[in-house]
């Protein structure tokens, strides 16, 4: 089946079909990078990743653009606390971002824009829109004229008559209209300021995407993604300005993951009900994270928790016990990280398509996982193995060694552990099954399971 994805647009599933199939876009708001990001912006990081496999495997190319900001105010308020540089503080949170989601298993995207790096391109889109009668500036300021554009509103479906001013922006006596919003604003002597023809100053956060993905993807791009918390005022504002200074259409298909909750509560740093990704990497597998991020419909609301947690470690478990009983190989993944989707599985396939079902997806799998279990027969194990490992390249699973996996946080050194087995196999067959029982009681008082097959011993650390 063609691939579905949900429209915010339209808000209706859709079938996709790309502006250029030889070449589709993909645009993602990335983090501002003024501290170490929470679990919550681990979900569209997984989310985002899988529909770029999933496209990569369909389309012969695909650019996939995730952006930095790094032009806030968050950011100068926190460099102030710490006593250090804006760039420095910018950059050293940029490269946390990347390696806590690398450690979800999340590919680096096609490009990486930074909005200090896209000053010029701001500015002249902002010439641009003044230049239709879309901007104005004011006092320093230059806003964007929201009665100009008859059509917003609609990405959010608000009407200009339902929104309340100064609700959700800034209420300002500069405005010619309260729902105006900040394209560009002046910068005092201490903070970050580029030249401009209104003066020294520095862009809004809005004006910033637009410019990047009209300077890597082009003036209308087939997809564009984030949190649906981003949907107004932020993509809302993308949607008006792009559309308004190119006059041709923006984004085709809008895509929006919904957000994670905590106690029944949105996760969010201004209710300080968050978990740092760094913090939840100190003590959980990446792999796990990213299996409980997969575990729910990302349209929807993802409850998190210890309980969902334990859930993914559970069930990750069992589908790696299963790569292990198939049998070993230099096989991961990766291996198959080129395989058309026609490759996959006819279950996981369609639940992909099918506006990236991973809850079905991962259904699919412990399906094959189960057969495994069901059958003796070696080229059939070999051939499940091989279905559960394309899967999981494109689900972002299975990276790890399947024996390796269940041994990571052992107590005792692995040396140490394997020297014991030695000893046991050898009072085996000694016939010493007292001494070769105190090995297995003494292993397993450091919470090492044995487990015995035909093709040997392997050990596993018990949770």
């Amino acid at each position: 089946m063609p691939l579905t994805l949900y429209n915010s647009l339209v808000r209706e599933k859709q079938v996709f079909e790309p502006i250029d199939p030889s070449r589709v876009t993909m645009y993602v708001c990335g983090p501002t990078v003024y501290n170490l990001v929470h679990i919550g912006n681990g979900r569209p990081a997984v989310v985002f990743d899988v529909l770029y496999r999933v496209l990569r495997g369909t389309y012969p190319q695909v650019v996939f653009a995730r952006n930095i900001t790094d032009i806030d105010d968050k950011i100068n308020a926190a460099a102030a606390d710490n006593g250090e540089s804006i760039a420095d503080l910018a950059d050293r949170f940029t490269t946390a971002y990347n390696e806590d989601i690398e450690a979800l298993g999340v590919l680096p995207p096609s490009v990486e824009p930074r909005a200090t790096g896209h000053v010029n391109e701001i500015i002249a889109t902002i010439e641009t829109l003044i230049a239709g009668g879309h901007a104005y500036a004011a006092e320093g300021h230059v806003l964007f004229n929201v009665p100009s554009d008859p059509n917003y509103g609609q990405l959010s479906n608000r009407s200009l008559e339902d929104m309340i001013d100064g609700a959700r922006v800034e209420v300002a006596p500069y405005k010619q209209d309260p729902k105006d919003f900040v394209l560009w604003k002046p910068s005092t002597p201490e903070l970050p300021g580029w030249d401009s023809p209104w003066g020294r100053g520095r862009p809004g956060w809005h004006i910033e995407c637009s410019a990047m993905i009209n300077t890597h993807l082009g003036t209308t791009i087939d997809i564009h993604g984030g949190g649906s918390d981003l949907t107004f005022p932020h993509h809302e504002n993308e949607l008006a300005q792009s559309t308004c200074a190119n006059g041709a259409a923006f984004v085709k298909y809008w895509v929006h993951n919904g957000m994670l909750t905590f106690g029944g509560e949105k996760m969010s740093k201004s209710l300080g009900n968050i978990e740092t990704l760094r913090g939840l990497l100190e003590t959980n597998d990446g792999e796990v994270l990213r299996y409980a991020l997969l575990m729910g419909q990302y349209r929807s609301a993802l409850a998190w928790g210890p309980a969902q947690l334990e859930q993914a470690k559970s069930a990750l478990d069992r589908l790696y016990q299963a790569l292990r009983i198939a049998g070993y190989g230099d096989e991961r993944a990766t291996s198959f990280a080129n395989e058309p989707i026609d490759t996959l599985p006819d279950a996981v396939r369609a639940a992909l398509e099918d506006d990236l079902n991973t809850p079905g997806a991962l259904a699919a799998l412990h399906a094959m996982a189960g057969e495994i279990h069901k059958t003796e027969d070696a080229a059939a194990r070999a051939k499940l193995r091989r279905q559960m490992l394309v899967s999981g390249w494109y689900l972002g699973l299975f990276e790890q060694d399947p024996v390796a996996y269940f041994q990571v946080g052992a107590e005792l050194p692995a040396e140490r552990i394997e020297a014991l087995i030695d000893e046991r196999n050898a009072a085996r067959a000694a016939k010493d099954y007292a001494r070769a029982d105190e090995i297995r009681a003494e292993l397993l008082a450091a919470d090492i399971e044995l487990e015995d097959s035909r093709e040997g011993t392997v050990w596993r650390r018990r949770d």
